[in-house]
């Protein structure tokens, strides 16, 4: 099993240091985000429960740099959020993300290319949630980064975007849950669904034995473009195109401190949720964010 790093709660590192170990966040309480350096750029990172929450975190996040002697620079990053409350829903997230981990980990040993690994890790991951037998489940976004290409891959309604510099979307996974799958036939605009009494409802998960993962195709990144995987913490909060805003350019830390606070504020604003104007709905919140370095 590789080394874990699992990354310490709340510190700013002072000077980037480039991550060659995973990087794991279970159950984290993080007061603000962190950075490293891996896989040919910046990466920022943030998990922390619900506001108000007594139980724990129940999402969770991995940064799995690939082998330092491998032809390729790159390597996953990946998001997850438990489902089944509390133990179970942390256990379910925790076990995905670490049976990922293990399956990048072997690449070093069986020379066997990213794609096989991430959709081996899933699905051990979807049989181990099974196997708890506690009603589990997980929904995860994985983002396979080689040589500065990018692959989504999903199973639920977390997400994976890529934003160019000035606001273009050039990638938008579309969440596997019934309202998700409304707006994009036309059936439901965006401001309908954020507010949809259903949005909860998920259709695919990990640790469901009708599993399936959805595999997007390979897209270039522009050194300016900004990857972002997130639970639905952040999409139930705040809108794409507010997201897209946010994050599109400047210091990546500085947006993904923006992004996250302002997640947060309307979290806690049951005011302007009670008028219909902007969303508010806690939950445990988790992003990772990648740029190419220039």
């Amino acid at each position: 099993m590789p080394a874990q790093r699992v990354a310490p709660h709340g510190k700013q590192p002072a000077i980037l240091t480039t991550c060659t170990e995973p990087t794991l966040c279970l159950a984290a309480t993080m007061d603000a985000p962190e950075s490293t350096r891996a896989m040919g750029g910046e990466v920022v990172y943030f998990s922390t429960r619900c506001p108000d929450k007594p139980s724990p975190n129940e999402d969770a996040l991995a940064v799995l740099p690939g082998p330092a002697d491998a032809a390729w620079t790159g390597g996953v990053l990946a998001v997850s959020d438990g489902l089944g409350g509390e133990a179970a829903g942390e256990a379910a997230s925790r076990l995905t993300v670490e049976t990922l981990r293990d399956e990048v980990g072997r690449i070093a040993l069986t020379g066997s290319p990213l794609r096989g690994a991430i959709l081996d890790g899933i699905e051990r991951a979807n049989q181990q949630v099974i196997a708890l037998g506690v009603g589990a489940a997980a929904t995860l976004a994985a983002a396979e980064v080689v040589d500065g290409f990018v692959r989504p891959y999903h199973v639920g309604d977390s997400q994976i975007l890529v934003v160019g510099q000035r606001g273009r979307v050039k990638l938008l996974t579309v969440a596997h849950a019934p309202v998700a799958q409304a707006v994009e036939a036309g059936v439901l605009c965006d401001q309908e669904a954020m507010h949809h009494d259903e949005r909860h409802v998920v259709s695919n998960v990990v640790g469901w034995s009708e599993m399936r993962i959805e595999i997007g195709p390979t897209h270039r990144l522009a050194p300016r473009d900004t990857l972002l995987l997130a639970t639905d913490g952040l999409f139930d909060n705040l809108h794409v195109a507010e997201v897209v805003e946010r994050i599109r350019k400047g210091s990546l830390p500085k947006a993904i401190t923006g992004l996250v606070e302002e997640a947060r504020r309307r979290m806690d604003d049951s005011l302007e949720e009670a008028t219909g104007l902007t969303p508010s709905k806690p939950d445990d919140l988790t992003v990772v964010a990648f740029r190419l370095d220039a």
